[in-house]
């Protein structure tokens, strides 16, 4: 009984020496008080207009959130906050340049102003009655066009006259009323007027103000009217020649939300949360309609002879004792993109089910398209500049009025090109196994400018292209993340820069090719500096299929290696976190320095899926979560095993959303590798989920039940052998409280007893509160703590 009670003391012994021996400066408790004590850092930078201020996001007074600062390059020391009436002078509400910028349109109150920018003086070109919009220089810059009240307006400069130039009613057609119940009712009315004179009072008041209204427009124009039957007009836009005018008209869906409970509101009584629907509901209906101004007439765009409009997906072979029928399948369509000289339109159409792209030249006279471009995608449509119909997206015109430019996956990355609409002809204006970001022209309109990840994909460089191609000339040296604003002037560029252990500060920089960034600010508090922050390892290791996967790797100092290893795993799905720069999850960056410095191994893996490294790894998902982007994770234990001395029987994970979810996969079908796991806000069941981002990867429960029913968790539920914990904000209104409700009545149903729950009352999906961020890594380090240190 001696001997037996000696070895059972063993291992005990060893966590204790373990322990000791492993410590750090660094605790759950210090490291996830509130971000203000690490210091400030700034964020979005801009420059005044004539290029000798930069405005930038910081917070030098520990405010309750970032304010906006200016530095003036003539001192560079003197970082101030602005103003309330400085940030009010320096608004510009729905600003707009003419060609060559030196006019500005903005709005101020109800009025329309022009700003000479050489000047910097502003004058009122009109005061409007009514709310106005999307105020724009035509092709002739004497004038100007506004929306306003459902209908488009042309101010000419000099006459200072204003003629209404669309006549869009969102009322029904008037229907005739004679010898109908109609009539009837018309003729009450006119009976009920000679006898009650407050109401004829009220009804001429009526009449005189739409006569009011309708004083601005020109004589004979009420000849022809639109009428919409009761639907809003959007996106009105004028013609740069004046000649069509276009509107979105949108159909709403009515899908059932979820309720998300809220059981600590300020009332005392809990309170329900109208939240999202789930995946599957039926999409919002968009019309492009076309006013043609001369003919008085409206017409819409159609689809229908979109090439490939009827193409089947292919998952549809899994499913061969169901019918396909053949039909038009529900596209997207943007606003028109019209050319400068307003003569020619494109738009940019996706399906519903976003697996084609289709840029498309109008017969603005038919409303008819000519296909310029298509990208077809099995998986779904996506990348950097991509975009979808109604929002994001690089596409445009050149100044030429002949060529469009756009960014495409055509060749398996995200690249820049440019088509002729006259030929046809389409050049790729970069190439080569990296990504291009963000991309506009200069001021000149002779050059782009760009961001791209060429040097590699954990670092981004900003270049500069002539405007038709040819070689790129890099501007930026600093290895890391440079985000630039340019000057206005294009001499100056305001660099945001972060390393992958330092956070961003504003940089300063020539626009010429090697010349030497200088620093503006210096935002980390003593407290910060005193920790010597990790340089982490980017490595590659070999997947199972033969892909080299990218990770960050933490490695301990010999002398405190437990052998025990965790793995991290980020969240969004599509999101980069083994780059070179200040990452997003600096919490959990500065919880792996924790993790290190107690004899931990820590691995922070790119998977499949993740942003960064072009098409086949962001589409390897596709129809099976927890497939590839598992497997990554396994093969990653294995590299750590066979390299770096990890013992396989001491693995732990974790990860918040996407990266909760994999958790939980990990453990349900993957219990050999992995030991512990801590799932933080995790999807347990894909078919719960919004229909925005699943569709995408899982098409629909409806039409691809096998995709849901291989990917989510839930179904795999008796697979866990470990020791699980789950986390979640009870008010999370992205994954809902009622994925790891779920969850653990299956738990409780399969008898299993290895898990526990953490719930959060006041949080959502992102955690606000320091106290909760706190309480939940605690938990995390108490498991892995107690399980993957015992012998």
């Amino acid at each position: 009984m001696k001997i037996q009670r000696k070895l059972l003391f063993l291992p005990l012994l060893c966590i204790a020496f373990l322990q000791a021996q492993a410590q750090s400066t660094l605790s759950v408790e210090y490291i996830m008080r509130d971000p203000l004590w690490m210091g400030t850092f700034p964020s979005s930078a801009s420059w005044s207009d004539d290029s000798q201020t930069i405005y930038f996001r910081y917070n030098q007074a520990n405010d309750p959130a970032d304010s906006l600062y200016k530095l003036a390059l003539s001192k560079k020391g003197d970082i101030s906050k602005l103003s309330w009436a400085e940030m009010r002078a320096n608004e510009r509400s729905g600003e707009e340049f003419n060609s060559d910028k030196s006019l500005r349109l903005y709005q101020k109150d109800k009025k329309l102003m022009l700003e000479v920018m050489a000047t910097g003086i502003s004058t009122t070109l009109i005061e409007w009655p009514e709310n106005f919009s999307n105020a724009k220089f035509m092709a002739n810059e004497n004038e100007i066009s506004f929306a306003s009240k459902n209908n488009l307006y042309v101010l000419n400069r000099t006459s200072k006259t204003t003629r209404k130039v669309t006549n869009i009613s969102t009322e029904s057609k008037p229907k005739d009323k004679s010898n109908t119940e109609d009539g009837k009712v018309a003729r009450l009315e006119s009976e009920n007027l000679e006898l009650l004179d407050v109401v004829k009072e009220r009804k001429e008041n009526d009449k005189m103000r739409r006569e009011y209204r309708e004083a601005f427009r020109d004589a004979g124009e009420e000849e022809f009217t639109y009428y919409t039957e009761g639907k809003s007009p959007v996106n009105l836009q004028l013609s740069p020649d004046g000649n069509y005018a276009t509107f979105s008209i949108y159909t709403s869906s009515s899908n059932k939300n979820t309720i998300v409970p809220d059981y600590v509101d300020a009332s005392g009584y809990t309170t329900d949360l109208n939240t999202r629907s789930k995946v599957g509901t039926t999409p919002t209906k968009m019309e492009v309609g076309i006013y043609d101004l001369n003919r008085d007439t409206v017409y819409f765009i159609s689809s229908s002879d979109l090439p490939g409009i009827k193409d089947l997906p292919d998952y549809v072979t899994d499913y061969p004792d169901k019918t396909w029928g053949e039909k038009e399948r529900d596209v997207m369509i943007s606003s028109p993109y019209f050319s400068p000289d307003g003569k020619k339109a494109i738009v940019n159409i996706g399906s519903v089910d976003n697996k084609d792209r289709w840029i498309a030249a109008i017969d603005l006279q038919t409303g008819k398209l000519n296909t310029l471009d298509r990208q077809r995608d099995e998986a779904w449509i996506a990348g950097p500049g991509i975009g979808r119909s109604f929002f994001g997206g690089t596409l445009g015109w050149l100044p030429n009025s002949t060529h469009i430019f756009f960014q495409s996956e055509e060749s398996g990355y995200s690249h820049l090109y440019l088509l002729d609409v006259t030929t046809n002809e389409k050049k790729a204006l970069t190439s080569g196994n990296y990504e291009v970001f963000d991309p506009f022209l200069s001021k000149d309109k002779k050059s782009w400018y760009l961001t791209t990840s060429e040097v590699d994909p954990g670092e981004r460089h900003f270049y500069k292209m002539p405007v038709m191609g040819g070689k790129m000339e890099k501007l930026t040296s600093m290895t890391g993340n440079n985000e630039v604003a340019l000057s206005p002037d294009e001499k100056k560029l305001a660099i945001i820069y972060s390393y992958s252990n330092k956070p961003a500060e504003l940089f300063l920089q020539d626009n010429k090719v090697g010349a030497k960034a200088e620093q503006l600010t210096s935002g980390q508090s003593e407290e910060f500096k005193a920790y010597n922050w990790k340089d982490p390892e980017i490595i590659r290791f070999t997947a199972k299929d033969g892909a080299q996967v990218p990770a960050r790797l933490y490695k301990p100092d010999p002398a405190k290696k437990n052998g025990a290893a965790v793995v991290f795993v980020h969240g969004a799905g599509y999101l980069q976190n083994v780059h070179k720069w200040w990452s997003s999850y600096f919490r959990e960056y500065m919880f792996h320095n924790l993790l290190t410095d107690l004899g931990y191994t820590v691995l922070d893996i790119d998977y499949r899926g993740s942003a960064g490294y072009g098409r086949d790894w962001r589409t390897g998902i596709y129809r099976h979560m927890g497939g590839k982007d598992l497997s990554d994770q396994v093969d990653g234990v294995k590299y750590l095993v066979a390299n770096h001395g990890v013992d396989p029987d001491r693995v732990g994970l974790y990860g918040g959303s996407y990266g909760g979810f994999i958790t939980l996969m990990a453990l349900f079908n993957a219990s050999e590798t992995f030991k512990s796991g801590a799932a933080l806000r995790s999807v347990t069941d894909w078919a719960h989920y919004n229909h925005g981002y699943t569709a995408n990867i899982l098409n629909t429960p409806e039409e691809d039940p096998i995709a849901y029913r291989r990917s989510s968790p839930i179904y795999f539920a008796e697979g866990l052998k470990g020791n699980l914990l789950m986390a979640h904000g009870m008010v999370d209104v992205n994954v809902h409280f009622q994925d790891v409700v779920r969850l653990s009545q299956r738990f409780i149903e399969l008898g299993k007893d290895n898990w526990e729950m953490a719930i959060y009352p006041v949080e959502d999906h992102g955690f606000v509160e320091p106290s909760s961020w706190t309480d939940e890594y605690k938990r995390i380090l108490k498991l892995f703590n107690s399980t993957l240190l015992e012998e």
